[in-house]
């Protein structure tokens, strides 16, 4: 039996291996999907089988597994961050397929939208810089908003309701809001939202986040990261087969 997984920590949000364990019954692929919740990144040989052909990564790990890989793609070099790991003849290289998730999910969220909206990216994670890296593909400018002053353009503190005004679309790529922490929302102003924004959520469970639902509550429109997940994997899965 093939082997594949997902490490990170924690994982009790994660349906990857609920999304393989379907597609490998449906196709009739003889191969299990395991999940592999790491204490450290440092634990990684220790826990991952060695007869794995692959496996995806999630937070926080997407940059740090980048010091056990022995290749690494142009793509993902250019992000700065994997979430795709192909292991062969002993050598394990690493790929970014957040971003083919992400540009089909701004092409389902902006579909006839005319004039492309600045955006707001809330984090600076992996899943961020695979946001950035894509905005930055569609020319579409932006600025990052951090906890840390150090970190972004500008503070959740910063976020005014004229700022607010400026940037039409707004993406959250930070795990605040994901399960089991449905009742959390990025700390944002969401009384200056309009018909007129674009929100965006990297999570996709819950399906309908808190920062989704005031978005949808002020009539932006809403896309959760459903559309991201499923193309990151097939993605993925072209990987490990390819």
């Amino acid at each position: 039996m093939r082997k594949f997984g997902l490490i990170g920590r924690p994982l009790g949000h994660s349906k990857s291996a609920e999304y393989f364990t379907a597609k490998f019954g449906r196709e009739h692929i003889d191969a299990e999907y395991r999940l592999y919740e790491l204490p450290s990144i440092e634990s990684l040989d220790s826990i991952l089988p060695e007869d794995i052909e692959g496996f995806n990564v999630t937070i926080p790990y997407k940059k740090e597994i980048m010091a056990f890989l022995d290749e690494i793609s142009d793509e993902a070099k250019a992000v700065g961050a994997v979430n795709c790991v192909k292991c062969s003849n002993g050598r394990r290289t690493g790929y970014n397929t957040d971003v083919e998730g992400i540009r089909k999910s701004l092409d389902k969220l902006l579909a006839g939208s005319g004039e492309l909206p600045k955006a707001l990216v809330l984090g600076t994670g992996g899943a961020a810089q695979a946001v950035e890296y894509v905005l930055m593909e569609r020319s579409i400018e932006f600025a990052i908003v951090s906890r840390d002053p150090l970190r972004g353009n500008m503070t959740y503190a910063d976020l005014t309701p004229d700022t607010m005004a400026e940037y039409g679309l707004i993406i959250n790529t930070t795990p605040v809001g994901m399960y089991p922490h449905t009742d959390e929302a990025p700390d944002i102003p969401y009384h200056a939202l309009t018909c007129a924004h674009c929100l965006f959520d990297t999570i996709y469970n819950p399906a309908c986040t808190q920062f989704l639902m005031r978005g949808s509550e002020a009539g932006a429109c809403t896309l959760n990261g459903e559309t991201m997940f499923v193309s990151q994997a097939e993605a993925s899965w072209r990987i490990w087969n390819g």
